[in-house]
């Protein structure tokens, strides 16, 4: 018999949650399960697996006394520290499944990268960017690499930095968010890195920045709307002056959604903020 299923099964709370969208199913879809006590490393990888989405959240008691909550969260193949959809989301669900900070407006998960502090800011949540763990300057053969991937002369990449705050970011500035939406990626190019760019929209867009991430590998994609590269962009171009210290950035268009990305920096915070909608609540066998 299977070890998985010979475990005892019970119905356990369970939310999917539209991230960095007011607007259902125009944002980053993410599954999580409210109570995750008891579940082995290995049913929880094999759940995310099977949901087919980008990330998928457990959410446990706390071990930090500081914490109100303890997320782990997976990817359908690895579990990350860190990762900043999944943080709003998963804030999100607690709150609506009855959760009470310790904190009146701001609550404070506890993940495998630390405890990462999310505020309520009116209609959205926002979550304090985490130290990068890399950065600086990307080698030039990777460069190349991202060039081709992108379609695009190497000139063309005004500025890069590694962003690596839980996934290995690698920031790629373009001179419009035109030149953003025009790509037409290349992942082969590109494989074993994953790659995020930005552009300025002209004044009067009605946003400040255009975002895409690509994700290559067996099975390559673009990512929705990314929390993780939103954060460290941020950190990267307000900290280098490219930008403002408040800006809102879209990411998903050119995949039909409408996601958007409040940045605000604060004294020594930079935080990543956006609204969230529930669009399944329930139970799941685990």
């Amino acid at each position: 018999m299977n070890p998985i299923t010979a475990q005892t099964q019970r119905l356990r709370p369970f939310a999917q949650v539209d991230v960095f969208s007011a607007e259902p199913y125009r944002g980053n879809p993410l599954a999580v399960v409210l109570d995750a006590e008891g579940l082995t490393t290995e049913r929880m990888q094999r759940f995310a697996n099977w949901t087919n989405l980008s990330e998928t959240t457990f959410l446990l008691p706390p071990t930090c006394p500081e914490a109100d909550y303890r997320v782990r969260i997976f990817t359908g193949s690895e579990e990350f520290p860190f990762a900043g959809h999944p943080t709003l989301g998963s804030a999100h669900a607690w709150l609506e499944a009855g959760g009470l900070p310790r904190h009146d407006g701001l609550l404070v998960q506890e993940c495998a990268a630390g405890l990462i502090r999310v505020k309520r800011d009116g209609a959205r949540l926002a979550f304090a960017a985490p130290p990068l763990t890399r950065s600086g300057p990307v080698a030039e053969e990777d460069l190349g690499r991202i060039a081709a991937g992108l379609g695009l002369p190497r000139e063309a990449l005004l500025d890069s930095s590694w962003l690596v705050n839980g996934p290995d970011w690698i920031g790629v500035l373009l001179e419009s968010a035109a030149q953003v939406l025009a790509v037409r990626p290349d992942y082969t190019a590109m494989k074993g890195l994953k790659v995020g760019v930005i552009g300025p929209h002209a004044p009067g867009a009605g946003v400040d920045f255009e975002v895409r991430t690509f994700i290559p590998g067996d099975a390559a994609a673009e990512d929705p709307v990314t929390g993780s590269f939103n954060a460290g962009a941020a950190q990267w171009l307000t900290r280098s002056g490219r930008a403002a210290d408040s800006y809102l950035a879209a990411q998903g268009t050119v995949l039909g959604r409408a996601g958007r990305v409040h940045i605000e920096a604060s004294g020594d915070d930079i935080w990543v903020g956006g609204q969230s909608v529930s669009c399944i609540e329930g139970s799941v066998l685990l």
